[in-house]
């Protein structure tokens, strides 16, 4: 196993989320006018408009957006999965005026477990990645459900050749099946998950969000580059009203 995914598998599976709901205190907030909305190109919609970033996030909406959000979250934190259900389409609301981009960075909390859902969320097109993350955190009791009930059956799976492990454990907790209703294949999921470059470059991310970006908690919130004091969409959309979105 290469350092990072080591790194990566450091991370306690007893779910205790001790880092969820802890993010950033700072606050960097803009103060603006209103920003004048940025109409698509003709023919398209900003919250289809979707492309991997060099920090390894998905951002949907206008790439040249004024305001630029950026989350770091966990797809096994239920205050991420608060933020989706509250915020997930008042936010794309503000996505579609083109006046504020959002890019999403996965952050794997919670070592294995967050890395083999992050790589099923970014097995299809990546217009998909945002809408299949804002699916399991809709489902989040669901997803949880099978490894709180049967961790050792999980911990067992971890312990098998690197290629197989993550293929294994989604068969046994029954993720292949979540995807496969949700548009991934078996067979696709099968093959992303069996990839472990891939899954290496997702540790990677993490460790770089951890020792680079200083991301001790999900979610945390930056705009335009400066962390922001909420973990909540009540508590940002304010933050994004005063800095110009309308």
């Amino acid at each position: 196993m290469t350092k990072t995914l080591r790194f990566a598998f450091a991370a306690p599976l007893a779910l205790a989320l001790a880092a969820c709901g802890s993010g950033a205190e700072q606050s960097g907030e803009i103060q603006g006018d209103a920003i004048a909305a940025i109409p698509a190109p003709a023919g398209s919609e900003w919250r289809t408009t979707a492309v991997m970033t060099e920090e390894g996030g998905t951002l949907v909406g206008n790439p040249d957006a004024p305001l630029k959000l950026v989350e770091y979250g966990s797809l096994t934190c239920p205050t991420c999965a608060r933020f989706s259900m509250e915020g997930g389409e008042p936010l794309l609301e503000y996505v579609d005026s083109g006046v504020v981009s959002f890019e999403l960075r996965q952050f794997a909390v919670h070592g294995p477990l967050d890395l083999l859902l992050q790589r099923m969320t970014q097995c299809g097109p990546v217009e998909a990645v945002i809408p299949l993350s804002d699916q399991v955190w809709a489902n989040y009791e669901t997803i949880m459900q099978p490894i709180q009930a049967n961790q050792a059956a999980f911990e067992a799976a971890m312990q098998r050749p690197m290629e197989e492990r993550f293929v294994v454990a989604a068969e046994q907790m029954g993720y292949l099946d979540f995807f496969a209703a949700r548009g991934i294949s078996e067979d696709q999921g099968r093959q992303c998950l069996a990839d472990v470059g891939a899954l290496e470059d997702m540790a990677n991310y993490t460790q770089r969000y951890s020792s680079e970006f200083d991301i001790t908690g999900t979610p945390t919130f930056e705009l335009n580059g400066n962390k922001v004091d909420a973990n909540t969409w009540g508590a940002l959309e304010p933050i994004l009203q005063r800095a110009g979105a309308r």
